[in-house]
């Protein structure tokens, strides 16, 4: 309404100068004055709508990733040729790679890679999206096969890791670990190191984490472990393993 009101007295001006210039001097000082009177009528500047930003106030955050899962397989035996040999219980052709994403001791989203069986692939999608919405970190996800099949050095660099063609941590006559088929994951493996009696903590750096009351974060608290009991069917967590708990282990069968 006030851009029209100018728009309008600036066209009643034009047309008073033009009238006056054709009726000759005596017309002309009336129109002159009130010429001179005109730019008065003409309102302030409109305010400006863009509101100033407030005194240390924080760009907005960006968006945090959607969960993501690619699987690929199966595999071949140049796929996992420190992981995988002879005579072992299982055939490469059974194993699938899951690329997934994982939350790290950063806070920041990271892309990992993790090795199980085909039979297994849905249920550690299902409970790696649990986690991952729930903010639990995990220290780094790579498969063993980068540590030429070494899961003492695996262990020690706090990888969460799943096959590994090797025999069972125990004591007893050898026996083929749940990792050796595919159907077993250590989370953590430092935060999470495994206790057995008459020997030393595995890994050594763990030893550092035997108290439990010194920090929850990275280690299967009741939820999540509650996760893992309940998305992969049948998995049982080894924390409840009576005089030997090992808390980083989840296996199809608990063992």
């Amino acid at each position: 309404m006030i851009g029209r009101r100018v728009i309008a007295a600036g066209a009643v001006g034009a047309a008073i100068l033009l009238a006056a210039g054709c009726a000759g001097p005596a017309a002309q000082q009336p129109a002159a004055a009130l010429a001179t009177r005109a730019p008065a009528a003409q309102p302030a500047p409109a305010p400006s709508h863009r509101a100033a930003p407030r005194p240390g106030s924080a760009p907005p955050r960006p968006l945090w990733p959607a969960f993501s899962a690619t699987v690929s397989g199966p595999l071949t035996p140049g796929d996992v040729p420190f992981s995988w040999g002879p005579g072992c219980p299982g055939r490469p052709g059974q194993l699938r790679a899951i690329h997934l994403s994982y939350v790290g001791f950063d806070g920041r989203a990271h892309t990992g890679e993790i090795i199980v069986n085909a039979s297994a692939v849905h249920q550690v999608i299902e409970v790696f999206s649990i986690l991952y919405r729930a903010r639990f970190p995990i220290s780094r996800m790579e498969p063993v096969d980068v540590f030429h099949g070494s899961d003492p050095r695996s262990m020690a660099a706090d990888n969460t890791s799943g096959f590994n063609c090797r025999y069972a941590v125990a004591v007893g006559p050898p026996q083929w670990s749940m990792h050796a088929y595919g159907l077993a994951i250590d989370v953590n493996t430092v935060h999470n190191p495994y206790l057995q009696p008459g020997s030393d903590v595995q890994p050594p750096a763990g030893a550092a984490y035997l108290d439990r009351s010194i920090s929850a974060r990275g280690w299967p608290t009741p939820a999540a472990s509650g996760s893992w009991r309940s998305a992969p069917a049948g998995w049982g967590w080894s924390g409840n393993w009576a005089g030997s708990p090992d808390d980083k282990h989840f296996s199809v069968d608990g063992r």
